[in-house]
Order: structure tokens, then C-alpha cells, then sequence
């Protein structure tokens, strides 16, 4: 009797232990729906994301132009936003010589160029066989004379050195510029088409007359033994700080200088009457750009439009 007693006993404990832990139990089948119910509010979240990735407005078409720093990539920043008016976008490259903006522009990296005159132009054409023209004239930069311990031409000493741009064309325009002063004397049929080195030279009046690279001449002079003066290209005369109204002589802006060699926009022959290239041309050809050479560079570059 007592072990009958006993297993009805365990039984019913083993029935209330199984109930017991069936209610324990219970509420974690709750969790589910409520994670369910989170559900709709992340998708409500990504609605926004959604509605960004909807299409945006056309993309603007590029205009890359390759440029010195100075005057020529300043002179472009301050038509970025008129081109992108127009439907352009202006991507600006910087050079620091007057070769690698031509052979990009020639294979086709850049869509055009802005650094050099024609003269120069020409004679890169006829040396390295490439076809590039001239789209437009926009500014003029006058040469200029500056000197080491020099505050006057009349102080030169015989056996002064004189540097000069190596490049044809800068080259033979310095050397007029030094006969326009009196400094050396060049053959009488001495012109700009025809070309002049220094071997040409008739009478160099005592001083010593060598050609090096036009990016190096304003260190070159400042490194240079007092007494010595540079013939230097207007855009590095200003990069390096060098003011026109310190100059020992200029070009005069309204001769021959001033239009022959008016730095311009170039690109490949065939493309300067294309949308894009006109575009940029229209850009620079204002009162505005005019107005901001005037103003931030004193003289030492002027607008020719």
C-alpha cells in the first residue's frame, strides 16, 4: 500500500514539474512577433535612400586644359563658374615646362592648352611634327629685364652675364629685346620669323650672353653673381615674385610684341570651332577676366581682346 501511495505520489509531482515548465517557456514565442513588428520600421527607414538614389541632374561635360600656374591657371579659375553655366566643367592641370602641355595635348589627354604664344606654337609644330592651332588670342605678358645688384642698365660691367630663355622662340625675342636697349647689336635682317641664338650676335658689347631653360631664369638670377641681369618671361617673372615696375626695361605692349606674341588657347587643328573649345573661348573673352588681370597683375599681363 505504502509503495502505491508513493509512485502516485511521483507521478503527480511529474505531472505538476512538466506544467511547471511549460509555463515557463510560454513567453518566448512572444519574441517572434515582436521582431515582426520591427520590420516595417526598417523598411520605412531605407525609404529616404531609396528616394537619394533616385536619377540627378545631367553630369556637366568636361573641359580639361592644361596651364601654367601662374598667370595662365589663375586666369582660368575665374571662369569655372560662367562654363559651368554653359554645361562645363573646368578641370584645370598644372605644367611647370612648355613642352608637357603640348605633347598632352596632342595625345589627346587635355582638351586644350594655355601657357604659350604663337611663335612658339609654330615652332613646337614644325620640331616635333604635331598639329596644333591657335584658338584664340587672350593676353599679352611683357618681357622684361630684371638684374642682381643691377638698378640700371647703365650700370652694366663689361663682362656682365646676361641669361636668356634657351627656347627659340623666347630666345630670339630676348635678344631683340637686349638690341632695343642698346645692349648688344643683332644683323639688320634680324627678325622674329627668321630666328636669332646668340651665335648670331654681331656685337655683344662686352658681356656674356647664355641661353638656359625659361623656368629656371628668375633662380638662376638670384643665385648669380651681383651685376648679373635675365631677360624673363612675364609668367615667370610673376611666379617668382618679381614686380614689372622693378624691371630695368619691358617690351612695349602696344608693338609688335604685343600681338605676335599674345599668349592664346590652343588645341588639335581641326577642333577650334567646336562647342566645347568655343565655349571656353567665350568664357575668357570678358570684361570680368579683363578686369581681373588689370587688378591682380599690375601691367605685367594684359588682355589683347
Amino acid at each position: 500500500m505504502k509503495k502505491t501511495l508513493a509512485l502516485i505520489l511521483t507521478l503527480a509531482l511529474a505531472v505538476l514539474c512538466v506544467a511547471g515548465c511549460g509555463a515557463k517557456d510560454e513567453p518566448v514565442p512572444t519574441e517572434a512577433p515582436e521582431a515582426e513588428v520591427e520590420a516595417p520600421a526598417e523598411d520605412a527607414a531605407e525609404t529616404p535612400a531609396e528616394d537619394a538614389a533616385a536619377p540627378e541632374a545631367d553630369e556637366l561635360e568636361v573641359i580639361k586644359v592644361g596651364a601654367s600656374a601662374t598667370p595662365h591657371a589663375e586666369i582660368l579659375e575665374q571662369v569655372k563658374e560662367p562654363l559651368k553655366e554653359a554645361g562645363y566643367e573646368l578641370e584645370i592641370v598644372i605644367y611647370d615646362d612648355y613642352v608637357l602641355p603640348n605633347t598632352a595635348l596632342a595625345d589627346g589627354e587635355i582638351d586644350a592648352n594655355y601657357f604659350q604664344h604663337t611663335p612658339y606654337l609654330n615652332s613646337f609644330n614644325a620640331e616635333k611634327g604635331t598639329e596644333l592651332s591657335p584658338a584664340a588670342l587672350i593676353h599679352y605678358e611683357p618681357f622684361g629685364i630684371y638684374g642682381n645688384g643691377v638698378s640700371d642698365l647703365s650700370e652694366l660691367k663689361e663682362g656682365a652675364s646676361i641669361l636668356i630663355p634657351a627656347d627659340a622662340t623666347n630666345g630670339t625675342r630676348a635678344l631683340l629685346l637686349l638690341q632695343q636697349e642698346g645692349i648688344i647689336t643683332l644683323p639688320e635682317d634680324a627678325s622674329i620669323d627668321k630666328g636669332i641664338t646668340p651665335l648670331d650676335i654681331v656685337d655683344d658689347g662686352g658681356y656674356v650672353v647664355t641661353a638656359i631653360s625659361a623656368e629656371t631664369l628668375p633662380a638662376q638670377l638670384e643665385n648669380s653673381d651681383e651685376g648679373t641681369i635675365a631677360v624673363i618671361n612675364g609668367n615667370y617673372a610673376i611666379q617668382a615674385g618679381l614686380k614689372v615696375e622693378n624691371a630695368l626695361a619691358l617690351e612695349a605692349a602696344d608693338g609688335e610684341a604685343g600681338q605676335t606674341f599674345a599668349n592664346v588657347i590652343a588645341c588639335r587643328t581641326g577642333e577650334e570651332n567646336s562647342e566645347k573649345i568655343q565655349a571656353l573661348v567665350k568664357a575668357l573673352l570678358t570684361d570680368d577676366v579683363k578686369n581681373f588681370m588689370d587688378e591682380t597683375y599690375a601691367g605685367a599681363v594684359k588682355a589683347v581682346f
